[in-house]
């Protein structure tokens, strides 16, 4: 009985490559996310964001919102009643403060350059396969242009069949002319030798 037992766990246990026992990985579904400790956010939002801080910072009005607040900030701290300046003389928070911005305005501005240069990239690409595709349909009616050049110098055009026809009446003109001499001179003959015989 304990052989029997035997063949009926190793019937149940999985064979072959599925036998060492990991989990079983299901290649039609997507995997799960991992957790991380560290937050998440949106890159493309995050993106757009420091583009319209950027574009804020290159404005005239930042330069005038930014002066304002210096000047306020300035004569606040020298001509308001000692007990409501919050920052002396060397204006060292001032400092602090026009640093900080300055910390955060540069690696936005850069983020937001980075981003234009991926959108000039890929507009480039677009614009260098356009002109290629324009180059290769100008080729292409080119080819076309010269092909009916070809076979329309082979086809009799309208001034090459009148130059032609005008040429065969002359021919016709000139062969009923030299027709009427001929027939003036034999009735001249004719006419010559009839009276000799008279």
């Amino acid at each position: 009985m304990a052989a029997d037992d035997r063949e009926r766990d190793r019937s149940r246990l999985p064979a072959g490559a599925s036998a060492t026992g990991r989990p079983r990985i299901r290649l039609d579904q997507p995997r799960e996310p991992r957790r991380s400790l560290l937050p998440s956010y949106d890159p493309d939002a995050f993106g757009q964001f420091s583009e319209r801080i950027a574009r804020f910072l290159g404005t005239g009005r930042f330069i005038v919102w930014m002066t304002a607040v210096i000047v306020v900030w300035v004569l606040w701290n020298v001509f308001a009643p000692s007990h409501l300046r919050f920052d002396g003389y060397p204006f060292i928070f001032l400092t602090l403060m026009l640093s900080l911005q300055a910390s955060y305005a540069a690696p936005l501005i850069l983020l937001a350059q980075n981003r234009q240069d991926d959108r000039d990239r890929v507009n480039l690409e677009q614009d260098r396969k356009q002109n290629e595709r324009s180059i290769a349909d100008t080729e292409y009616l080119t080819r076309e242009v010269a092909a009916l050049r070809a076979g329309l110098g082979e086809v009799a055009t309208r001034d090459w069949i009148r130059s032609e026809l005008e040429d065969l009446v002359k021919e016709l003109e000139e062969s009923r002319s030299g027709d009427r001499r001929a027939a003036r001179q034999h009735r001249a003959a004719g006419d010559e030798g009839d009276g000799r015989g008279r």
